[in-house]
């Protein structure tokens, strides 16, 4: 399934290259940390891919809910993968989005539950709080109309701009991506969960 964001004729869409992060990686090989950003980029791609796959798939006839909703957390290392999912089914999925994200369905690369929309969000809020207090009148009836804009403004341009920023900023076709392995695990905070182990290959 494709994100219903997704605008092919968007002047800001370009075609990515297969081999962009790898010469990236050469050329600039002196940055302390870069291959890791780039890495995490990439997996962090594949872990929205893979929640696109799972999403769509009806288990025993029970689509995705609120309840059973899928999340994820992306290191440089693999993915963390939350929710009720059994291993056979999270290989199958993984492998699934690999291959089609790889192959041009770029646009799996988006999910608008991501935190990046959260944190987008969040700062055009504030710039936006702050820009308006600077401009409006410092009275007390004025600088709330100034808190309601910020939020209305947030609300209305944090789903679009989210987006921008997790195609361009935050996520990169995983190329470079193998799957080394999958298990059930926990995370730092005790939650169990499966994380998705991936190697890099040039």
């Amino acid at each position: 399934m494709t994100n219903a964001a997704w605008n092919p004729t968007s002047p800001f869409d370009f075609a990515p290259s297969a081999t962009q992060d790898s010469e990236l990686l050469q050329q600039l090989n002196f940055i302390p940390g870069l291959k890791e950003i780039l890495m995490l980029r990439q997996v962090h791609a594949l872990e929205h891919a893979t929640v696109w796959v799972l999403s769509n798939q009806t288990p025993n006839g029970v689509p995705t809910t609120e309840e059973n909703a899928l999340g994820g957390m992306s290191t440089d290392e693999g993915f963390y993968l939350y929710g009720n999912v059994q291993i056979a089914q999270l290989r199958r999925a993984v492998q699934t989005a690999l291959e089609r994200i790889t192959r041009g369905e770029w646009d799996l690369a988006v999910h608008p539950r991501c935190g990046t929309n959260l944190s987008v969000g969040m700062l055009l809020a504030a710039g936006v709080a702050v820009g308006t207090h600077l401009i409006l009148p410092k009275g007390p009836i004025e600088q709330l109309l100034a808190l309601g804009v910020a939020a209305t403004a947030a609300t209305q341009l944090a789903p679009d701009v989210g987006s921008l920023a997790q195609r361009y900023i935050t996520t990169a076709i995983p190329f470079n991506l193998e799957i080394a392995e999958i298990a059930a695990t926990q995370d730092l905070w005790g939650r169990s969960a499966h994380f998705v182990r991936v190697r890099w290959r040039e």
